[in-house]
């Protein structure tokens, strides 16, 4: 109990400088959840997709489109369960580059194969109805006010002209990390409207299918299956799943998420120096109180706990203020990046992670004041009085 008392003692004894110190760890704490948050939310989509969807494109980019024929000998390949289509459309809502959010057209069924979308099902009868009907995430729909029967026009940026649809579904998520900020419209008004006015670009071709299988355990099999269908072919195609297509876009911004991550630990860096400047000079103002203590009869143990537990109690005090203070401002900053990230939310992972360094950081900037006052001559350190 009196070990207690004197690291209490001591953490106080400097008030500002302790209070300054465990605001610095709790910075640092922040910055560190919010980088991990990111990060997190970036992989958050591929991370809920199902294993039993595979994606078939062009072997040589998916700027190249896949004959519309290939589907039906898709849907002939053992363990095959059913296909559809999609294509990336590329519209700006009121022709403005900051109203920018995934648009693509698909094929029927293709709802039908994304069963975490959840919406209600008069909305989605009404979407097979309609030919100019579209669906949209919940999220999208917030971000601009829409409503289930507003109207939206897309200026085509791929496929030119202004194209008019009316919003006849919103689908919101099945768990976290599910994408609410695309825009879906059905594949027979996009050909019909791309034959009437701009003839030179229909094509009998799409961007990529999506096949369900029965059994995802089998995936790489029926994946090799339906690439020799095609093998030797003026199209090409590459099956893979559903996933690592997925991952196969998110690997372009690599560079940006290695970099982060580097930062995320350059700041566990930043909390060791801070934390080591602290006790670096408490240590060496506290020279003269360990050899008294030696002198006393204390032994290496107990200065060994006095220093361990005031380093480890500023650390522990800044990390835990530093995850209280990552909630809110976790919070505060989904609420600007809701429309380009899913699922931006603090997980337990971050959390021990972040205790986890903090842990560590407290006892190696222990490390050097224990190896100094227990090393310290008596003699020498009561020369340092005054």
């Amino acid at each position: 109990m009196w070990v207690v008392k004197l690291i209490l003692r001591n953490i106080t004894r400097h008030k500002l400088r302790t209070m300054l110190t465990i605001l610095g760890l709790a910075a640092a704490v922040v910055a560190f959840g919010v980088i991990r948050t990111l990060i997190d939310s970036y992989y958050a989509g591929a991370d809920v997709l199902p294993p039993d969807r595979l994606v078939t494109r062009n072997a040589v980019s998916i700027i190249f489109y896949v004959p519309l024929a290939y589907k039906e000998k898709i849907e002939k390949v053992p363990g095959v369960e059913s296909v559809s289509y999609g294509n990336w459309f590329g519209g700006l809502y009121k022709n403005d580059p900051k109203n920018f959010f995934p648009n693509y057209t698909v094929g029927p069924g293709f709802i039908d194969l994304y069963r975490e979308y959840i919406f209600e099902p008069e909305q989605r009868e009404q979407f097979l109805k309609e030919k100019n009907s579209a669906i949209a995430g919940q999220r999208l729909a917030n971000r601009f006010g829409w409503k289930v029967g507003d109207p939206i026009r897309l200026t085509g940026q791929i496929y030119p002209g202004e194209w008019d649809f009316v919003l006849r579904a919103i689908y919101k998520g099945r768990e976290p990390g599910v994408d609410e900020n695309s825009l879906m419209f059905r594949w027979d008004y996009f050909d019909d409207r791309l034959r009437q006015t701009t003839p030179e670009m229909a094509k009998n071709g799409v961007g990529w299918y999506v096949v369900k299988i029965a059994d995802p355990q089998q995936a790489p099999v029926i994946s090799t299956e339906i690439d020799a269908l095609f093998k030797n072919s003026a199209a090409e195609t590459l099956t893979e799943t559903e996933k690592s297509f997925t991952l196969g876009f998110l690997a372009q911004m690599d560079a940006i998420i290695v970099g982060m991550r580097i930062i995320s630990y350059l700041i566990i860096g930043v909390i060791l120096l801070v934390l080591v400047n602290t006790m670096a000079m408490s240590a060496r103002e506290r020279i003269s109180e360990y050899a008294l203590l030696k002198t006393l009869g204390f032994g290496p143990s107990h200065l060994i706990g006095l220093i361990l537990g005031e380093s480890m109690a500023v650390a522990v005090f800044g990390g835990l203020l530093g995850i209280l203070l990552m909630f809110p401002v976790i919070g505060a900053a989904s609420q600007f990046l809701q429309n380009f990230f899913s699922g931006f939310e603090v997980n337990a992972l971050t959390i021990l992670l972040a205790m986890t360094f903090v842990l560590i950081v407290g006892i190696t900037a222990s490390l050097f004041p224990i190896y100094k006052a227990v090393r310290l001559p008596i003699i020498q350190g009561l020369r340092n009085v005054g």
